[in-house]
């Protein structure tokens, strides 16, 4: 059975907040400061080669990546990479923003062999690239799509999301991910920021962007913004050094054995789940096969529903119909895929988690003493055959 962790989002932080248009400058200023402070490193590196296009082109991708449009409500503000490179160059059209900023001629996409090159790792600034294309989004309790609305983790989530970073839902379980951050003072773009610790946890997070900012969702009747971040409780960083994005992790992973008996019907389901959130597909039948023998009706006595067994704060939480196989798999592939990252790959955590909740895994240091948790914890390692 599959529980949500609570402290989730009511938080209303003070201070007005800027107008869509300035907060689309104000961020996108920050991803080109946070890029061109790279550059000398990133031409220090390439000098012994002499490959300065390198640094040219990946300086030019992630300009390029700034110039997101706004929601249609609130036409975006002109880029302010493309604004800086024309102050640079004026009226010199050859040079792309990149190149005007070194003087030299734009020869993007020239390089030879290209395609075939492993993507860059991610940085803080593609996640701030990434997050400011949802400014003026409306703030909407449980949600987890631009289409819906985001509350604060739903952002969180969402925008890591889409970068191929899979996170677990509410911003209690966020707040376990990454690396602390010691204070305001180290934090960089793309690190994640907590207020109001409590009972359950912190119960809200933003995303930091550099120069005491952040983008986040903050409560009923607002939107997506910008706004300071005051006095972070908590700091977290997701992106230490950089992480390959999970979608270049190719086919799905591994397969379902025989002996955990998925019906046919649901095995492209379970396929599909497990690779889009990088989750081994025979743990997630496994789970299925635990929590309802692949029932898609079934209702525990607790409430909890579906295929999956998902509590409806949960499956209200992942935006997804737990009476419904497809989203009900795709909602628990999301929950382990976060699980397992939160715990370095281990299956009994990510078991633990999934059945009691992160809080009593936190609580006991590792798989809670709970009959019930310690059963269930085995009995899928059995399945899976795999008892280490």
């Amino acid at each position: 059975m599959a529980g949500q962790g609570g402290g989730e989002p009511h938080r209303r932080i003070g201070g007005a907040g800027v107008t869509n248009d300035t907060a689309i400058v104000v961020a996108r200023m920050h991803v080109l400061s946070a890029t061109m402070s790279t550059l000398g490193s990133a031409l220090e590196t390439a000098a012994p080669t002499g490959d300065f296009q390198s640094v040219l082109d990946q300086m030019q991708s992630e300009l390029d990546g700034s110039t997101g449009s706004a929601p249609a409500a609130n036409p975006p503000a002109e880029s302010s990479a493309v604004a800086l490179a024309s102050l640079l160059e004026p009226g010199d059209e050859t040079l792309s923003p990149a190149s005007a900023v070194l003087g030299t001629p734009d020869t993007s996409g020239a390089m030879p062999g290209a395609s075939g090159t492993a993507p860059s790792p991610l940085s803080g600034a593609d996640v701030v690239a990434d997050a400011e294309q949802y400014l003026g989004v409306p703030y909407q309790w449980g949600g987890t799509s631009p289409s819906t609305g985001f509350d604060c983790s739903g952002l969180v989530q969402h925008v890591y999301g889409d970068l191929g970073v899979s996170l677990p839902r509410t911003s209690e379980e966020q707040s376990t991910v990454g690396t602390p951050v010691a204070g305001l003072s180290e934090a960089q773009p793309g690190d994640l920021v907590f207020f109001e610790p409590g009972a359950n946890g912190p119960g809200h997070v933003g995303i930091y962007i550099g120069n005491g900012e952040m983008i986040d969702a903050p409560h009923t009747g607002t939107d997506v913004q910008v706004q300071p971040v005051g006095q972070p409780t908590a700091i977290r960083r997701i992106l230490p050094g950089g992480i390959a994005p999970a979608s270049t992790t190719s086919g799905v992973p591994g397969s379902i054995p025989s002996s955990i008996h998925v019906p046919e019907n649901l095995v492209p389901l379970f396929s599909q789940a497990a690779a889009r959130y990088n989750v081994p597909v025979a743990l997630l039948a496994a789970v299925a096969q635990q929590e309802s023998g692949f029932n898609a009706g079934a209702v525990s006595s607790a409430g909890a529903e579906g295929i999956m067994q998902l509590m409806p704060s949960t499956a209200a939480g992942l935006g997804v119909n737990a009476f419904d196989p497809a989203q009900a798999i795709g909602g628990a592939a999301q929950l382990l895929g976060g699980y397992l990252r939160q715990y370095d790959g281990s299956i009994p955590l990510a078991l633990a988690s999934y059945n009691a909740g992160p809080a009593a895994v936190a609580k006991y240091g590792g798989v809670p003493p709970y009959p019930e948790t310690t059963s269930y914890v085995q009995s899928i390692l059995g399945m899976l055959g795999d008892v280490s």
